[in-house]
C-alpha cells in the first residue's frame, strides 16, 4: 500500500491530517434497523491464518459499523510510522510549541487512505464522536491531535489512515468462507498491547473456532 506521504508529513499530509466528519459520515454505513441481523460492531475482526489477501495478512479489525447495506472496521495492529506529535501539529496548521513525544500513526485499511481516524477510550467526547462500544470511541477531528498534545485528550488513543470497508453481504460471505475469526473487543488489547502481539492475543480470545 503506497503510504510515502508518510515519510514527509509535507503539503499533502496538512491536507490528509484533516479528520474530515463529512467523509467519516459518508463512509459508515447507517446503523443496522434490521432486528434480524446480527452486528459485528464493537467485535474484533481478526484474519485467520489462511486470509489469502496480503493487505490483511496477521490484521486485527476493531469493527466500527456493521448492518444490512455494509461493514467498517479499522486495523490496530499494523504500524505505518512514528513522528514527532509537533510535527504532526504543524502539519495541520496547529501550534506546536512546548509540544513534545511522538505519535504512532497506523494503517486502518486500504478504503480511503487520505481519510484520518481517531481511535480512543471513551473519556474524551467531541460533537462527532461516535460511540463504538462501552470500550471505545472514535472521533474525527483535528482538535482531538490539539488536545492529545496539551493532555485533554483521551486517556488512550490510536491514530489511523484508511479503513477496511465490505459492501452488502460481503464480510458474511467471507466469514461463510472461514476468512475471520471473531472476539470481544478490549481495551488493552486495542490500545496497550505490544503490536507486534496483538494478533497472537487476539487469537486466543477468538469466540469463533474454524
Amino acid at each position: 500500500m503506497p503510504l510515502a506521504w508518510l515519510n514527509r508529513l509535507g503539503p499533502i499530509a496538512a491536507v490528509l491530517l484533516l479528520f474530515p466528519a463529512a467523509l467519516l459520515r459518508a463512509a459508515l454505513p447507517t446503523p443496522d434497523q434490521n432486528p434480524g441481523h446480527v452486528s459485528l460492531a464493537g467485535q474484533l475482526l481478526i484474519a485467520t491464518p489462511t486470509m489469502a489477501d496480503p493487505r490483511f495478512h496477521q490484521s486485527v479489525i476493531l469493527m466500527v459499523r456493521h448492518d444490512a447495506d455494509g461493514a467498517l472496521g479499522i486495523i490496530i495492529n499494523h504500524v505505518a510510522a512514528e513522528r514527532p506529535l509537533a510535527t504532526v501539529l504543524r502539519a495541520v496548521g496547529a501550534d506546536a510549541d512546548g509540544v513534545s513525544g511522538t505519535v504512532r500513526i497506523f494503517i486502518g485499511g486500504p478504503v480511503q487512505p487520505e481519510v484520518g481516524f481517531v481511535v480512543h477510550s471513551p473519556d474524551y467526547r467531541r460533537p462527532e464522536t461516535l460511540d463504538i462500544d462501552d470500550h471505545v470511541a472514535m472521533t474525527s477531528n483535528r482538535e482531538i491531535l490539539r488536545d492529545i498534545a496539551t493532555k485533554r485528550g483521551p486517556k488512550q488513543s490510536l491514530i489511523a489512515f484508511g479503513y477496511a470497508g465490505w459492501g452488502a453481504g460481503q464480510l458474511e460471505n467471507e466469514l461463510a468462507r472461514r476468512a475471520w475469526y471473531t472476539a470481544p473487543d478490549d481495551a488493552d488489547l486495542i490500545f496497550e498491547t505490544d503490536r507486534d502481539k496483538v494478533w497472537d492475543e487476539a487469537v486466543k480470545r477468538r469466540t469463533q473456532n474454524l
